[in-house]
């Protein structure tokens, strides 16, 4: 049973707290792409250094995300998320203090650690403090947060680059955290509850070994295959990762104390709802990496125009996070089945507009659309997932809302981003790719029909 601490502060403050520290760990996700070549030339780094400063932090993210989800049960996940800041931001001073490349490695990986540790608590601790629709909203803004993080990552990264701020070039991309960690690690003892539990969890060191090798050996192959050309040593990886996989569910089903409880997943609904969130947000970001490319390479856009080119897209999607939970309830019951279709709609029309030129003007309606859609696809279902799930597997759920989606996003940039670079131009490309996920997001619409079933029941 898990005793709730005392509110003392208003939640307003938590939130933002908690957001603040998402938001950090998501960008430098992507932040760091933008500025790579920079970092390349400034280094003097290899193909190999920049794949590992750019990929490292998303590899490292996703192997220890359900492990660290499960340190939250046992350290308290109050402790663990300011844990998690504090390592993050002295990690990003090393990152962007860094004298060579080896180091900059070294430091991307140590700063992925804190990530994972602090942002399973976020909606952990949601989950926990919030109720009805209060925690509606708060799960509208995470949504929010969590899938804009991305594109604000590109968009900063730009600006800071193209700035050159203090004549430091790429180093303030890592940098710019500072500050801000400083001042969260300041707020965040004062206004972030805690919770007790009347367990005593213990850390299941088998099952974080096997889900661990399992997590590398499959996202490595994912994350560094395709600019490899898919060696053997991929497609092995690959296998022994499914294999492990397997392995891991079934222990896991056995385990006394698992590190990732399966009657978290025995509510009807729950499965799917995880697997349509899933593939929405994998959907989102292959979307945003290949239309970013051909706004690039085919329409020569900027990093930074490219970037602002997904204005439309983030207000659309902020606008209905923020605002779904006041619609009438059998609207919010069908937004999870109207939003994947309106997104597959918007990025097919952006897809064939873009062909040869920007749509200019007209692109901000659709983008918004498409914006909208996304949001409307997961802010509702995420927070209909949640609703089926005792408090008390919170974690195991913030695990899988974390994990998932990364999980989604590797394949779907392996697989469709390796569509994309085998059409004969850009633009065809990008409308293969689009075809694609319009297809995964009419399956993320049925699953959530069964969201839908199980809600209503």
């Amino acid at each position: 049973m898990i005793t709730l601490a005392t509110a003392t502060v208003r939640r307003g403050p938590m939130l933002a707290v908690l957001l603040a520290g998402q938001v950090m760990a998501s960008m430098d996700g992507s932040i760091v792409s933008v500025s790579a070549q920079t970092i390349r030339a400034d280094l003097d780094a290899g193909g190999a250094a920049i794949q590992l400063i750019v990929s490292g932090y998303l590899l490292t993210t996703g192997v220890l995300l359900v492990t660290c989800a499960r340190l939250g049960d046992i350290l308290g996940h109050r402790r663990a998320f300011l844990l998690g800041l504090g390592w993050f931001t002295v990690a990003s001073l090393l990152c962007g203090l860094a004298p060579n490349a080896a180091i900059l490695v070294v430091a991307r990986v140590a700063q992925a650690v804190g990530a994972a540790l602090l942002m399973p608590q976020v909606f952990s601790l949601i989950q926990l403090h919030w109720e009805g629709a209060a925690r509606r909203r708060a799960i509208g803004i995470y949504s929010m947060v969590l899938a804009l993080g991305v594109a604000l990552g590109q968009i900063v990264g730009g600006l800071v680059v193209g700035a050159d701020l203090f004549g430091l070039g790429w180093r303030p991309v890592f940098l710019i955290n500072i500050p801000i960690g400083v001042v969260l690690l300041a707020i965040g003892p004062r206004v972030l509850l805690g919770a007790r539990s009347d367990d005593t969890p213990r850390l299941d060191l088998a099952g974080v070994a096997v889900l661990t090798v399992a997590m590398t050996a499959f996202t490595a192959p994912l994350i560094f295959g395709p600019d490899n050309g898919w060696p053997v040593w991929a497609w092995i990886s690959l296998c022994c990762g499914a294999i492990l996989f397997t392995a891991f569910v079934r222990y896991e089903s056995k385990a006394r104390q698992p590190l990732l409880d399966p009657k978290a997943l025995r509510p009807v609904g729950v499965k799917p709802g995880l697997a349509a969130c899933w593939i929405i947000m994998g959907c989102y970001t292959v979307f945003l990496l290949t239309l970013t490319l051909h706004l690039q390479s085919a329409l020569r856009f900027t990093p930074f125009e490219a970037g602002v080119a997904f204005v439309p897209y983030a207000v659309g999607f902020g606008s209905l996070s923020l605002s779904w939970n006041r619609f009438h309830p059998r609207l919010q019951n069908v937004l999870p089945l109207l939003g994947p279709v309106a997104f597959g709609a918007g990025a097919a029309t952006i897809a064939l507009l873009a062909r040869t030129e920007w749509p200019g003007l007209v692109s901000v309606p659709i983008l918004a659309i498409a914006g909208a859609g996304h949001a409307a696809g997961y802010s509702p279902l995420i927070a209909q997932v949640s609703s089926l799930v005792d408090t008390r597997f919170a974690s195991a759920v913030s695990a899988l809302n974390s994990t998932g989606p990364l999980l989604a996003s590797v394949t779907a940039v392996a697989g469709l981003g390796s569509v994309y670079f085998a059409a004969p131009a850009s633009a065809d490309g990008l409308v293969r790719v689009v075809a694609a996920i319009t297809g995964l997001l009419v399956i993320g619409a049925l699953c959530a029909q069964r969201v839908r079933s199980a809600s209503l029941a």
